[in-house]
């Protein structure tokens, strides 16, 4: 389908037509006579909308929606049916009996519309004799079209081109007397609907994507914000509409439907949230694109936009012919039963109504009947009563149970009789129990403003309306759960699947924050207690809004820490909101006493303390983190100014809390363990490598296995006399731990012993001995050992003992390489060892490099580096430092295989540099 709507312009071209005129609805003069059409050529088009639609069955509907959504946003609802049905057959017609595309025309002008349907099927043919002819039967679908258009429309047509049949009809808008609509009786002023000395009604416009497209000055005075700070936010954002994990929020629904009437809540700038009343009307735009325009008064001054009642209070029981008008029986189903949030506030809403109250409420039993939860509320602050508990039994006697109905002339003379109510200027109240088979579910209650307004026949009226809407509350509350509950479980096993992915401790607080905030709380912070002898520490803050972040963390760092104990459940805590609202006052009151200064920095001063004041102002409540009997820390949720956590949703924050202290925990043991492993390890490498004047050293070393720093390779070069120093790489069988061990035992031992003057031979031949002396935790060891003299002719002496490990590679001037040792045992098989030292002299320019078997047996697939891939790689490494031929070396390494190196890696390269010249 193809649309196109054109605002204004001209009455459209003449369509070519036959000798055939069209035709006239008949008038009682007429008799069987069909008159040539006489309607004026001179009226003006205000608007026009086109569609094409496709010769397929669904197309009828669709032009069914064209025609009524195009009527509707003219504001012609009064001809809205006619013109549907006689666009559904003349449709019918072009696209399942002619079987072409049909196009639709609306034309708007001052008194009706013009709708013209085309087909592709010229050769039908419409009788025009004079005589009377039969236009077919009625229960015939073919010709069907023709005769409705001459019983409903005020005129109509059809013309003939070569390739086209138009169908045309044309329905008049009905005259509408002057006068008045409806009308209420004259009240005396005490009477009256209260409202501000100015009425402010915001006008707001959503467009298709829900987002805020027009925002006036009422609304910028109602609810704090400028026009671009709305403009393209999304009015979800802004609407306090119940939420809850797995249902939906409500006011995008709403924002579809072509007419709406309720209550719901904008959160001004303040972070309050300010009880509106809203008429929403969805329209459409000249260019075709739908939208909802909003108007929205505050709650109390609701008559203003508020559709009168169908009539008085007191005539709504039943009706003149007998049947039963109760007005309970007009909204079960609408919202839809499973609409909880809907139904209980249209409950509350209607309840009022019918008893003529100033405010109403719900509150629902939580499920061992010792509670009552604040679900709905008019008329009363319903933001901060929202989620609110009040307990089933409140006092000794029949009205202090909501199992039974109760009516208070007066709550001053019973002050706190109905907590809900306390300050809130209501002085007389009905209340009656919400029961299904005899099981508490919940509470309905009235209230005004006057003494005295109840009596026992108000008391039966609403108990009456009660037991008729308990069952479909009921059945939507356990909709309701039934969705939170699996809403819930979802959330838990995403929640354990992303704790148990990390170890890290940092990040595992950050989780925590970031799956509580927005789900289940507004801010969140986290304490954690190192152990039973620290004060708790805030280690991490979180809010939806970002900008508020810092503040709440100054705050909550300059007050007490909530006590960590170990009682499982969340328990209240009430020092964050009142040092918030006290900072919050005293930031006030210095602004107040500043003189001479702009007023802007005055707000600009208390903007920053009144938000984290209001972030901070709701309820909040402590979840201990237990883990292994022992509380390691305190989970802090909170909600804004006068907002309550429900009952389901801290349920679901303590499950939470049990898996991230487990979490928490599991991370704080594998950091302290790391730690504890990191620190041995590092103890097993030399602090620093000495400087030896005119030999270059580098050392690159990798551990294989995450975690580790050392393994089982090691190597070490120290001072063993003036001018002589020692040095060693080595590889015990294996890593890891165990490995690392026998490396500890071996590096200290070769110092200790070279520094007793002990040679090269006689060091090895003793750490053999030590090693075997570890009985079953011994391992075999391959070592190049040696001793390194620089000369004062430039060169360096080196005696080497190679005790079973790779050999050391010579690096010449020239490029070429060899062996500079021969192979011996290795240490740890054998008690008794024969060894042998082995002179090599560096020259100037020479290098010397020793690896562990980490690099030569270096594989991808069948491949393996081997000596002599090694020696290959040395050979290009003539004239490069000691560094730069280390690093060669390991960038070969690396990239001869793709996959991650499976063992230790050492390499130990030494250079005698070549004289400067001059």
């Amino acid at each position: 389908m193809t649309t196109g709507l054109i605002p204004g312009g001209q009455p459209p071209e003449p369509r070519p037509t036959s000798a055939r005129p069209p035709h006239q609805r008949r008038g009682p003069e007429d008799g069987a006579a069909q008159h040539v059409d006489d309607r004026p050529r001179s009226f003006v088009i205000t608007a026009r909308a086109a569609a094409s639609f496709e010769p397929v069955g669904r197309s009828v509907a669709t032009a069914r929606s064209f025609v009524r959504d195009t009527l509707q946003g003219w504001g012609f609802a009064d001809i809205v049916d006619d013109a549907v049905v006689l666009t559904s057959e003349l449709v019918t017609n072009a696209v399942v009996h002619a079987g072409t595309h049909a196009d639709v025309l609306c034309l708007r002008t001052e008194d009706g519309v013009r709708i013209e349907v085309s087909d592709r099927y010229p050769e039908r043919e419409v009788p025009v004799q004079s005589a009377a002819v039969s236009m077919g039967s009625p229960d015939r679908e073919g010709g069907r079209g023709l005769q409705l258009c001459a019983a409903l429309a005020g005129r109509w047509g059809v013309e003939y081109t070569p390739t086209h049949k138009n169908v045309w009809f044309q329905l008049d808008l009905p005259e509408r007397p002057v006068g008045t609509r409806t009308a209420g009786p004259a009240l005396p002023a005490e009477l009256l609907p209260l409202a501000d000395g100015r009425i402010r009604v915001a006008v707001v416009q959503i467009d298709r994507g829900g987002t805020i497209s027009s925002w006036n000055e009422d609304a910028e005075d109602l609810f704090g914000y400028a026009a671009d700070q709305v403009t393209g936010k999304p009015l979800t954002d802004l609407a306090a509409w119940p939420q809850t994990p797995g249902t939906g929020t409500g006011i995008a629904e709403a924002l579809q439907l072509s007419r709406w009437e309720g209550s719901y809540g904008i959160r001004a700038a303040d972070g309050r949230v300010t009880p509106v009343y809203a008429s929403h009307l969805r329209v459409r735009d000249t260019s075709g694109e739908p939208s909802t325009v909003c108007l929205l008064v505050r709650d109390h001054e609701r008559a203003v936009l508020q559709t009168p009642l169908r009539a008085p209070a007191s005539d709504t029981a039943s009706s003149a012919d007998g049947q039963n008008n109760d007005p309970f029986d007009a909204f079960i189903g609408s919202p839809a039963p499973d609409d909880l949030d809907g139904l209980l506030q249209r409950t509350v809403e209607r309840a009022r109504d019918m008893l003529d109250g100033d405010s109403a409420f719900l509150l629902l039993a939580t499920d061992d009947e010792t509670e009552l939860e604040v679900r709905a509320s008019t008329g009363l602050p319903s933001a901060r009563q929202r989620f609110a508990r009040v307990p089933v039994e409140a006092g000794p006697g029949r009205y202090g149970s909501a199992r039974m109905p109760a009516v208070h002339e007066d709550l001053t003379a019973v002050p706190g009789a109905v907590p809900l109510l306390n300050g809130t200027g209501m002085r007389s109240v009905v209340t009656v129990p919400l029961k299904v088979e005899g099981r508490l579910t919940g509470s309905l209650g009235v209230a005004a403003e006057a003494p005295g307004r109840y009596s026992n026949e108000e008391a039966l009226r609403l108990q009456f309306a009660a037991d008729r809407i308990a069952l479909a509350v009921e059945s939507a509350r356990l909709g309701e759960l039934e969705r939170l509950r699996r809403g819930s479980l979802s959330f838990l096993v995403e929640a354990s699947d992303l704790l148990a992915g990390t170890l890290d401790r940092d990040q595992t607080l950050a989780l925590m924050a970031q799956m509580t905030v927005p789900t289940l709380a507004t801010w969140c912070a986290v304490y954690t207690i190192a152990d039973q002898a620290s004060e708790p520490y805030l280690s991490y803050v979180l809010h939806e809004d970002e900008e508020l972040i810092d503040g709440i963390k100054s705050l909550l760092s300059k007050i007490s820490p909530p006590d960590p104990v170990p009682t499982p459940g969340a328990r209240v805590w009430t020092t964050p909101g009142e040092t918030a609202h006290q900072a919050a006052l005293r930031s006030s009151m210095r602004s107040l006493g500043l003189t001479g200064g702009p007023i802007h920095q005055m707000a600009s001063g208390m903007g920053p303390t009144l938000a984290v004041a209001s972030a901070l102002g709701g309820e909040t409540v402590v979840l201990p983190l237990v883990a292994r009997n022992r509380v390691i820390g305190m989970l802090t949720l909170g909600k804004p100014t006068d907002e309550h956590f429900r009952q389901e949703i801290l349920e679901l924050a303590e499950d939470l809390s049990r898996r991230a202290a487990l979490a928490l925990d599991n991370a704080r043991l594998y950091s302290e363990r790391t730690a504890i492993s990191q620190s041995l390890q590092r103890s097993l490498l030399p602090p620093e490598l000495p400087n030896i004047d005119g030999v270059e050293v580098e050392v690159i070393y990798r551990a294989a296995g995450e975690g580790n720093e050392v393994g089982g390779d090691f190597y070490d070069l120290f001072p063993i006399s003036d001018g002589a120093y020692g040095f060693a790489i080595g590889d015990v069988c294996g890593t890891g731990p165990n490995a690392a061990a026998v490396t500890g035992l071996a590096r200290h031992a070769l110092r200790l012993l070279a520094r007793e003057g002990l040679s090269g031979p006689a060091v090895l031949e003793r750490l053999n001995s030590a090693i075997l002396d570890e009985g079953a935790r011994s391992r075999f060891l391959t070592l190049l050992y040696g001793e390194m003299r620089p000369q004062e002719d430039g060169s360096a002496e080196l005696k080497v003992v190679c005790a079973g490990h790779p050999l050391p590679l010579r690096l010449r001037q020239d490029g070429t390489v060899e062996a500079a040792a021969e192979p011996q045992p290795l240490l740890g098989v054998m008690e008794d060892l024969e060894l042998y030292e082995q002179t090599v002299t560096l020259d100037p320019g020479d290098v010397l490099l020793c690896v562990t078997d980490g690099v030569t047996e270096r594989r991808e697939g069948t491949r393996m580096l081997g000596d002599d891939g090694l020696a290959d790689v040395l050979t290009t490494c003539t004239g490069l430092t000691a560094g730069a031929v280390a690093a060669r070396i390991m960038r070969a390494v690396e990239r001869f295989a793709s996959d991650a190196p499976s063992d230790d890696m050492a390499i130990l390269a030494m250079r005698v540099p070549e004289p400067h010249k001059d």
